[in-house]
C-alpha cells in the first residue's frame, strides 16, 4: 500500500515537472506577462511569461494592440501573426474580456530593420471599461503598454470617441516628455508609433484620415469648462505628434463576427483581406527597434526597462508621467549627487564663503551638465532637476555647517593664543614698549592670515577689541612701571657706586637721575606731565634700545645677565684688589690729606 501511493507521488510529481517543462520549452503560445493584483488595480509581472522575453538577444521591437475590451483585439493579432484562433491569442465571444493584464506571443517575428536583425514580439492588452475594474487600473495599461511598445495599435470600432482623444493623454504626456528629445547625442526615450485603427463595416463617407483629423479640431470653450481645455491642449499635442501617428481603417471581415475563428481567408471579405495585407506592411514599415538611453534593448535589458515602468505606475494612486519619468531618473540623480558630494569632498576646510560658494557653483554646475545630458523626459523632467537642485543644496548645508565648525575652531584656537600672548607682554620684568608692538603686530598678523571662513568677522571683532584693550592697559602702565623701574633703578646704582664699586661718577649720575625724577614730580608738575617732557623721551629711547631689540631681548636675559655681573663684582672685589692693588680697577674715593693709612670716614 505504501510502495503503490510513493509510486503514484512520483507519477504525478514526473507528470507536472514534463508539463511544466513542455510550457517552458513550448514557446508556440501566448503567454501573461503583466497580470493584475487580486484587487483589479495595479499590475504586476508573471515571471513564467517574461522567460520568453529573457531569451532572445537580438533587438527588441512590441507592437501592442490597445482599445475597448470586446473590440477584437485577439483577432486582429491572429490576423496580422497569420495564426488560427486554436493556435494564437485567445479569442472570447462571452460579455466578458477574455485576456487578463497583458499578453505576448511566444515567437516573435524576425525582422531585418535597418540593416539590424530584430525581434519583433506581439502584445495583447486586456480592453478598456470592463465591468469590475477601476479607470485607474485602465491607465495603468495603456501607459504600459505605450511606453513599452515600438508601435501601439490603438483598434476602435466604428468611429473615435471623445473618451477615444482623452485616454490619449498619457501617450500625448510621453511624447512631449522623451519624443525627439535630442542634444546633441542619442535620443533618450522615444515613445511608440501611432496607428489609428478605425474597424467599421463601410468604406463609404470620410476617410479614416478625414475622421482623425475631424476629431483632433479644438472644440469651442466659450465658458471656459476646464475639462473642455484638456483634451483641446491633447489635440493639439496629438496634431503636433503628426509625423509620429498613422491613421488606417479597417472593414469588417466578415457579418458572423463569432464565426470569424472559423473561417479562413477565402471566406472572408476580399477587401478586408487586401487591406489587412496592407495593415501587416505599414505596420512593418514603421516598427523600429526599442532604444532607451540610445542603446537597443535585449531580452534581458527589455524586462528589466518594464521592471521600472511598473513600479513607476504603480508608485503612486494614479499612473503619471512625471511618476514614470521621476523612477526613470532617480538612478540618474543619485549618481549626480554623489558626483557633487565627491567634488565638495575634495575642498579643504576651512574656506571663506566666497570661495565656497564658487567650489558650490562648480561641483553644482559639473552635476547638472551630467544630469541634462542622461535624465529622461523634458517637462516633468524639472521635477527631478528640482529634487536634485534641492537634494545639492542639502549637501551644501551640511559642508557650510562643516565650514563654520572649522573656521570657529581655527579661529578661536588663534584668539585663545594671541589672547595668552597679550597676558604673557603685560607681565614683563622689564617693561618695553618696543616689544609689547613686536608680539602685538605678529599676534595681530598671525590671526588675519591663519583665521579665515565664515567666523573671521565675529573673531575679528573680538580680536580688535581684545587687542585695544591690552594696548590700552599696557601704555597706561608702562610709564608708571617703567618710572619706578628708573628710581629703584637710581638707588640701587647709588649703592653699588658708593659702596661696592666706589666710583664717584657712578654715584653721582645715580644721584642726579634720582632727584630728578623725585623732585620734577613733586615740586614742579604731577608724574603724568613727566612723560611729556622731552628728557623723559630721552631716558624711554635710551631704556627701549638697552632693553629690546631683534638681537637681544634683555627681559629674556636679565636673570643671567645678573647673575654674570654678580659674579664678575665679585671676581673684581675678591681678586682685582690683589692684582692691581688697594687702588683696583677704577678710582677709588680716596683723602689726599690725611695721607694713604688715614682711615677712610663715611
Amino acid at each position: 500500500m505504501g510502495m503503490s501511493f510513493r509510486c503514484l507521488v512520483f507519477s504525478v510529481l514526473l507528470c507536472l515537472s514534463a508539463s511544466g517543462l513542455l510550457a517552458i520549452e513550448n514557446f508556440h503560445q501566448a503567454f501573461p506577462i503583466v497580470e493584475p493584483d487580486p484587487g483589479h488595480t495595479k499590475l504586476r509581472l508573471s515571471r513564467e511569461g517574461l522567460e520568453t522575453i529573457r531569451r532572445i538577444t537580438n533587438p527588441i521591437a512590441a507592437i501592442a494592440v490597445i482599445g475597448p475590451y470586446r473590440s477584437g483585439k485577439s483577432f486582429l493579432l491572429n490576423q496580422l501573426l497569420s495564426l488560427s484562433c486554436d493556435e494564437g491569442f485567445g479569442v472570447g465571444h462571452m460579455r466578458d474580456t477574455k485576456t487578463k493584464g497583458i499578453w505576448v506571443w511566444g515567437n516573435p517575428v524576425e525582422m531585418e530593420i535597418d540593416g539590424s536583425r530584430t525581434s519583433v514580439f506581439y502584445l495583447d492588452t486586456e480592453g478598456f471599461e470592463s465591468i469590475g475594474k477601476s479607470n485607474v487600473y485602465d491607465d495603468r495599461i495603456f501607459a504600459l503598454a505605450t511606453v513599452m511598445s515600438s508601435v501601439l495599435i490603438y483598434n476602435l470600432p466604428e468611429t473615435i470617441r471623445e473618451a477615444d482623444i482623452s485616454r490619449l493623454s498619457f501617450a500625448v504626456e510621453l511624447a512631449e516628455e522623451f519624443y525627439g528629445r535630442v542634444k546633441g547625442q542619442d535620443v533618450a526615450f522615444e515613445p511608440a508609433k501611432l496607428v489609428w485603427l478605425i474597424q467599421r463595416d463601410f468604406l463609404q463617407g470620410k476617410s479614416v484620415q478625414e475622421m482623425v483629423h475631424d476629431a483632433l479640431q479644438r472644440v469651442p470653450n466659450d465658458k471656459g469648462d476646464k475639462n473642455i481645455d484638456m483634451v483641446n491642449q491633447i489635440r493639439n499635442s496629438l496634431a503636433i505628434m503628426g509625423d509620429n501617428s498613422t491613421a488606417f481603417s479597417l472593414p469588417q471581415p466578415h457579418l458572423l463576427r463569432t464565426k470569424l475563428c472559423d473561417m479562413k481567408d477565402e471566406e472572408l471579405d476580399p477587401i478586408y483581406v487586401k487591406r489587412r495585407e496592407q495593415l501587416k506592411k505599414l505596420v512593418a514599415s514603421v516598427t523600429r527597434p526599442k532604444i532607451v538611453q540610445g542603446k537597443f534593448l535585449n531580452g534581458n535589458e527589455f524586462v528589466a526597462f518594464m521592471e521600472q515602468i511598473l513600479e513607476a505606475l504603480n508608485k503612486g494612486e494614479i499612473p503619471s508621467t512625471g511618476s514614470l519619468v521621476e523612477v526613470f531618473n532617480k538612478g540618474i540623480l543619485e549618481r549626480c549627487l554623489k558626483l557633487y558630494n565627491e567634488r565638495m569632498a575634495k575642498v579643504r576646510l576651512p574656506l571663506p564663503e566666497q570661495s565656497l560658494q564658487d567650489a558650490h557653483e562648480r561641483s553644482k554646475k559639473e552635476a547638472m551638465d551630467v544630469f541634462d545630458v542622461q535624465h529622461f523626459g523634458r517637462q516633468h523632467a524639472k521635477k527631478s532637476v528640482m529634487q536634485l537642485d534641492e537634494e545639492i543644496q542639502e549637501a551644501y548645508k551640511n559642508v557650510i555647517m562643516a565650514n563654520e565648525y572649522q573656521s570657529s575652531k581655527i579661529c578661536e584656537s588663534l584668539y585663545t593664543r594671541c589672547e595668552d600672548k597679550m597676558d604673557q607682554l603685560q607681565v614683563l620684568r622689564l617693561p618695553s614698549m618696543a616689544k609689547f608692538n613686536a608680539g602685538f603686530l605678529q599676534c595681530n598678523q598671525s590671526f588675519a592670515h591663519e583665521c579665515v571662513g565664515p567666523s573671521k568677522a565675529n573673531y575679528e571683532q573680538r580680536m580688535m577689541k581684545m587687542l585695544g584693550k591690552s594696548r590700552s592697559l599696557f601704555i597706561k602702565e608702562y610709564n608708571h612701571r617703567l618710572f619706578n623701574w628708573l628710581v629703584a633703578f637710581s638707588l640701587v646704582m647709588v649703592v653699588v657706586g658708593r659702596f661696592i664699586l666706589k666710583f664717584i661718577m657712578i654715584e653721582m649720575g645715580a644721584w642726579v637721575l634720582f632727584i630728578f625724577l623725585e623732585t620734577y614730580t613733586r615740586m614742579f608738575w604731577s608724574a603724568e606731565s613727566l612723560y611729556y617732557n622731552p628728557v623723559w623721551h630721552f631716558i624711554v629711547s635710551t631704556w627701549e634700545t638697552l632693553v629690546y631689540s631683534p638681537v637681544l631681548d634683555l627681559d629674556r636675559w636679565a636673570v643671567p645677565l645678573g647673575c654674570m655681573i654678580a659674579v664678575f663684582v665679585l671676581y673684581w672685589r675678591c681678586c682685582g684688589k690683589r692684582k692691581y692693588g688697594s687702588r683696583g680697577l677704577l678710582p677709588l674715593y680716596n683723602n689726599h690729606k690725611g695721607g694713604t693709612n688715614r682711615p677712610r670716614t663715611d
